[in-house]
């Protein structure tokens, strides 16, 4: 070989999986593979191998060579330090996995990931093993001054890895990487080691080294100006061939051995086909027969329990050669694509979740078509009854792996892990997910080691508009929001804050965990993929190090077993409903309940699942649903595209428009839907009806249509209009169809997923159509810790006329309770009170009786269920009112109450109480309250408002009332029902959401809140950015609205916002001009000094005197604000006054 064909090997490259450390995407890597043509590249990231699969799979499309390794921290002699190790070959990558995994599985959690030398030297077939640099194992034994041990590892090391251990010399002109290499250099020499020359690679271009130092800071948590860390000068950047070449010249052995090095590798991991566990079944049946007894078994229970009943007016003889058709047609595609096993894994553990009281929705996705998935009790969705069609999820003409998304209880999902842990060991995991640093994160995050204040990082990061469907990148919300050009021209802190931000933005920032998905397999998982434990958190099972993409190219199978909060909602409503001997079965309520459709159609749809935002609200109402198949049409319906179709259902519906069916033959498929094609299942019928396609073929043309690939689609037109003309269709007419169904079949949602969501839609409306206090209840009590939904169901308690029982400490529960016609507040919704302490201060009061004093409280709870915080949400809420109505009082001390309560717990575990003194006596002392005036009540609400994000004794508008009837300042909802096109309306903001539009113009969605309930405005660009630093939450304003007529429909009024005032400045304003009408029984002398203060203000007063009124002017102008309006009113002479 010549030399010019000698190219130097980075192979000890971190990308960002190197969490904190590394700042290289894989596809930049990639990106410079290709353009550099570089024969050999590795990566080798600080404690694991989460990138490994994919590294290999896109470096190899560049062709260049893949080197997998990792660097895995190892402990001897108290000293734990990483050591970089390669795979060489297949058996090498199976070890180098075991290991990886085995230093997160075998921790305890208060220990770094690490693993021990025997385990390293038990398992080193197959791998390469460099010693680091100073930083590294070796370097931190040299620092210590361990050399005996060091060199003794080194021979044990060199027993075992003969020629696969290297030492390893780096060159970035580090502080003290000199000293290490001089004596590194001669315990090469002294035990014959190959030296090899590397180099430490961060980043790409040496311009990213001040982020980089940034990120190492974010990882450890330290500030870039501290100077006892570990700090990284600026050589860490991807040096090219000639750089290092040069940099090693007087090193030779250790340039050849870095030249040689990809040629030690002859593997690379490689995508796998899917791996199903092997199931064990009864009498060593195989899993296609198991399935198929399985399924015939189910089918039977079905047709008994449910079919039957539900067709009455059918042949049963009829219906069971229907159906068993279809399942005999479903087995024979399952068996051929070898997916038994995949339906009798997630059988199994749905059926454990079902006997053991864990609800399970009804379905989700398109395996809700599948009567198979029917009969093993995995979907509770009748496919044939609902037109469902098994080919849109297993397609033998388009394979891919089948996926059930099952969705269970929120609260009870981790027992269904725990399951799958006992029944399959080590052959079960989570997938990894990883944390961003996307803006508003890189933003914070570097800000904070940069040392800026925290008010100030936080103001600029609220400039980036928080929108999840949409969000922006950090340059977009530059280039769109001025504010963010005012920051750095006027502060270099913030120029240095962006510029750091923005070249960090989008890496890795921490490992976290998919919580809903895992994998199973058969064998031991951690010698398939690497695995990961975070030893911080509550979950029973491991990790895969790989995502979901690298996962499914490993060959692992994905089961999604998702938490749906509405099915906690629905079992916590018949838990409660049980408790009053209500047994109602869920899964058999009536589906054309006409109650339930009335209910619906008033579009007052707050708690129910998929139907409660506003826009779905109004389509309901304008639909007026009379069945079931309308509510599986709106799920359907409701999203970008094909919403524009909802007026059409609706006036076809009821009868305003005539249905287009586009082609008679078509009429049977589009009826049901008034000639709207709304399903993609219905794009399949027809090219099935009119082209005389396969089930699978229809599938196929209906993902080409989705997927819009205009070569696919004129080779599937040509097959439609063909077949069609084959059924006697005219050639013109068959494309004319095509046409019609093509932009259809773009947006067309998938019926089967509509069906089982419209299911689920419809349990809780029947729940709160029949039994509304427990449903609102249970909703309230899994939304304790969000705040906005707890809102929303008060006001919806109050237009139901059901009473809040507001919090009190012995009348409410931790939980939401109901009664009848009234919800007992939940004391675990106010913040900071946690649930776990109220609920054992609650059974005290169970236990032994209401709580009848403050001491008497303070005599019987336990310190560890209260602290400072919990204490003040509690009392900021009114939860203590009937103990003591002074808030203040007891606010103020809260402190003492806290030290009370631990000095009575302390003495009553104590021996050196008398045995026969009374702690009863407590009860009977007087407690010292700090002393405290009490809150106003502009005060009292507000504290309320922060304890539980709204108002509940009282409104804060409800002071002015007076004033605003004078103002002619009227409710919202009197502006909604008048005639009225403009008119002065107050309003308290209860929440803020701030957007961009698409032109990149900053709107804010803002809920206020008034006596008659809330509302919703938009603010737009121009009345957003002036109003901007006085719009917060709790604040009171006068709002000028305007009703202007829609452009769609005239008969619409949209309100819009003209101007916005603080209130305060309308009620606190002197007013120009006041007269004061006075009977005769009138005590002037009072009315002097009530109005002895000049002002600016012209006061008139009209005395009624003889049937006669007599008016005076005042001379001088007098002051006359709220507080003296608010006193003069409440004077018992005082018939009206006027401004």
């Amino acid at each position: 070989m010549s030399k010019s064909d000698h190219q130097f090997c980075n192979f000890k490259v971190h990308t960002q999986y190197s969490i904190c450390e590394g700042a290289i995407k894989i596809e930049s890597l990639s990106e410079i593979s290709r353009s550099n043509k570089i024969k050999s590249i590795g990566i080798c990231d600080s404690y694991n191998l989460c990138g490994a699969l994919e590294f290999s799979e896109k470096i190899s499309k560049t062709g260049t060579h893949p080197i997998i390794g990792t660097q895995i921290n190892f402990i001897s002699d108290t000293i734990i330090g990483r050591l970089p190790i390669f795979a060489s070959n297949e058996i090498g990558y199976k070890n180098l996995t075991k290991l990886s995994s085995k230093s997160y599985l075998s921790i305890n959690e208060t220990s770094d990931p690490h693993c021990l030398l025997i385990d390293l030297l038990e398992n080193n077939e197959g791998l390469i093993l460099l010693s680091g640099n100073q930083y590294d194992f070796f370097g931190k034994l040299f620092k210590a001054n361990k050399i005996k041990s060091l060199e003794k590892i080194i021979i044990e090391f060199k027993k075992k890895f003969k020629d696969r251990f290297y030492i390893e010399i780096q060159r970035h002109n580090e502080p003290g990487e000199k000293n290490f290499e001089n004596f590194i250099i001669p315990v090469s020499k002294k035990y014959d080691l190959p030296l090899i020359a590397s180099q430490e690679v961060f980043y790409i271009n040496q311009d990213m080294h001040e982020a980089h130092d940034a990120l190492t800071c974010i990882g450890e948590k330290r500030f870039v100006d501290e100077t006892d860390r570990v700090k990284f000068n600026n050589e860490h950047y991807f040096k090219y061939d000639s750089q290092l070449k040069k940099l090693y010249n007087d090193i030779p052995e250790a340039l050849k051995n870095n030249f040689n090095f990809p040629y030690r590798f002859n593997f690379k991991p490689k995508k796998s086909n899917p791996k199903l566990p092997l199931i064990k079944t009864e009498n060593n049946k195989t899993v296609e027969h198991e399935l198929l007894a399985q399924a015939n078994e189910g089918l039977k229970n079905r047709l008994n329990n449910f079919i039957f009943k539900k067709n009455s007016n059918k042949s049963k003889e009829d219906l069971k050669v229907v159906y068993q058709d279809r399942l005999n047609h479903e087995l024979n595609i399952i068996n051929s694509m070898d997916y038994s096993s995949y339906f009798l894994i997630v059988s199994d553990y749905i059926k454990w979740a079902k006997k053991n009281s864990i609800p399970v929705g009804p379905g989700r996705g398109s395996g809700a078509g599948s009567l198979v998935a029917y009969c093993l009790d995995i979907t509770d969705l009748d496919p044939i009854e609902f037109d469902l069609i098994f080919e849109r999820f297993l397609n033998p003409d388009r394979i891919s792996m089948p996926d059930f998304d099952i969705d269970f209880c929120e609260e009870k999902r981790d027992k269904v892990f725990e399951y799958l842990k006992s029944k399959y060991k080590n052959g079960v995991a989570h997938i990894i997910t990883f944390g961003k640093l996307k803006a508003r994160m890189a933003l914070r995050d570097v800000g904070r080691v940069l040392g800026l204040p925290y008010g100030h990082v936080d103001k600029i990061c609220k400039m980036i508009p928080f929108d999840p469907s949409r969000p922006l990148s950090l340059q977009e919300s530059i280039d769109r929001e001025p504010r963010f050009k005012d920051e750095i021209k006027n502060n270099e802190k913030v120029e240095k804050l962006i510029e750091i931000s923005l070249k960090l933005e989008g890496l890795n920032r921490n490992m976290a965990t998919h919580a809903a998905g895992v994998v199973i397999a058969g064998d031991e998982l951690s010698q398939q993929v690497p695995l990961y434990k975070d030893h911080s958190s509550n979950l029973f099972l491991p990790s895969t190090q790989f995502d979901m993409y690298s996962s499914e190219n490993a060959g692992l199978v994905k089961f999604d077993l998702l938490g749906l909060t509405t099915l906690t909602v629905i079992d916590k409503t018949l838990k409660m409903l049980s408790l009053k001997n209500i047994n109602l079965d869920i899964t058999k309520i009536n589906l054309q309940d006409e109650n339930v459709f009335k209910m619906l159609s008033t579009g007052e749809t707050t708690g129910l699942f998929q139907l409660e935002s506003t826009g779905v609200r109004e389509s309901i109402r304008q639909m007026k649903p009379n069945k079931f198949d309308d509510i599986i049409a709106l799920v359907a319906l409701y999203r970008p595209g094909p919403m524009s179709n909802i007026p059409i259902y609706n006036d076809c519906k009821n009868g305003l428009k005539k249905p287009n069916y586009i082609h008679e033959s078509l009429e049977k498929i589009l009826k049901p839907t008034y000639g709207i094609i709304i399903y993609q299942e219905q794009v399949m019928q027809i090219a099935q009806t009119l082209a005389g396609f396969t089930a699978g073929e229809a599938d196929i043309l209906r993902r080409a249509m989705g997927k819009k690939k205009r070569a696919e689609l004129e080779k599937q037109k040509e097959s439609f209009v063909n077949g069609a003309v084959k059924n006697g269709i005219k050639k013109d007419v068959a494309n004319y169809v095509f046409t019609k169904i093509e932009p259809f079949a773009e947006y067309g949602f998938n019926k089967s997923h509509a069906a089982a969501y419209a299911l689920i839609a419809y349990q809780t409306a029947f729940l709160k159509t029949y039994h509304k206090e427990d449903f609102i209840a249970a909703a309230m009590s899994t939304a304790l810790t969000s705040t906005d939904k707890l809102r929303e169901y008060v006001e919806e308690l109050k237009r139901l006329k059901v009473e809040v029982v507001r919090p009190c400490i012995n009348n409410c529960f931790a939980e939401f309770k109901a009664k009848k016609n009234k919800i007992y507040y939940g004391l675990g919704a106010i913040k900071s009170v946690g649930f776990e302490a109220i609920s054992n201060i609650v059974n005290e009061r169970k236990k032994n009786g209401n709580f009848k004093s403050l001491n008497n409280f303070i005599s019987r709870v336990n310190p560890k269920d209260v602290n400072k915080l919990q204490l003040e949400g509690l009392v900021k809420a009114g939860a203590f009112d009937k103990i003591d109505e002074n808030r203040n009082k007891l606010f103020k001390s809260i402190p003492k109450i806290i030290q009370k309560i631990k000095n009575n717990y302390d003495e009553k575990n104590s021996n050196q109480k008398n045995l026969f003194e009374s702690l009863g006596d407590v009860e009977n002392e007087n407690f010292e309250f700090e002393d405290s005036t009490s809150w106003s009540k502009k005060d009292l609400l507000f504290e309320e408002f922060k304890s539980l994000g709204f108002y509940i004794s009282d409104h804060p508008l409800n002071e002015f009332v007076s004033i605003f009837s004078q103002l002619k300042i009227i409710s919202y909802k009197d502006f909604i029902n008048s005639n009225l096109n403009e008119s002065l309306v107050a309003g308290t903001i209860m929440s803020i959401q701030e957007k961009k539009s698409s032109k990149g113009n900053p709107f804010a969605i803002v809920k206020f809140s008034d006596n008659s309930g809330e509302y919703e405005l938009f603010l737009f660009s121009d009345m957003l950015t002036t109003n901007r630093e006085i719009l917060k939450e709790s604040s009171s304003f006068v709002l000028t609205l305007q009703k202007d007529r829609t452009s769609n429909d005239k008969n619409i009024k949209r309100v819009n916002l003209r101007k916005i005032l603080d209130l305060s400045e309308i009620v606190n304003k002197p007013y120009e001009k006041v007269s004061i009408e006075l009977s005769e029984n009138y005590n002037m002398k009072e009315l002097q000094k009530v109005l002895s203060e000049e002002g600016k203000t012209q006061i008139n007063l009209i005395i009624n005197n003889n049937n006669k009124k007599l008016a005076f002017k005042l001379e001088k102008n007098r002051k006359f604000d709220l507080k003296t309006f608010n006193y003069v009113k409440s004077m018992q002479y005082v018939r009206k006054i006027s401004f």
